[in-house]
């Protein structure tokens, strides 16, 4: 059974996810390989996602942390168009 992460753990692990997505070879077709580089993209973003949406609903979690994973929320739409736009 794998353990428990922090929350400041969850946002680096979020943050590193990201830029996974970031370095993702972007093909040169708009074919098939556009595709499957939109959901490799997007899947990256999901589990950024995944690992910081309860963070701000924890009561015990310090306000600078909730704020930290509300401001990574917010940004991930506008990350995820600035990666994926023609």
């Amino acid at each position: 059974m794998s353990k428990t992460q922090t929350p400041e753990q969850r946002i680096r692990n979020a943050r590193k996810l990201i830029e996974e997505a970031r370095e993702i070879p972007r093909p040169s077709s708009v074919g098939w390989e556009f595709f499957s580089y939109t959901a490799q993209v997007k899947d990256k973003f999901k589990k950024a996602f995944e690992l910081v949406k309860l963070i701000q609903h924890s009561p015990s979690t310090d306000p600078e942390i909730k704020r930290e994973a509300k401001e990574l929320i917010d940004s991930l739409p506008v990350i995820e168009k600035e990666i994926l736009k023609p």
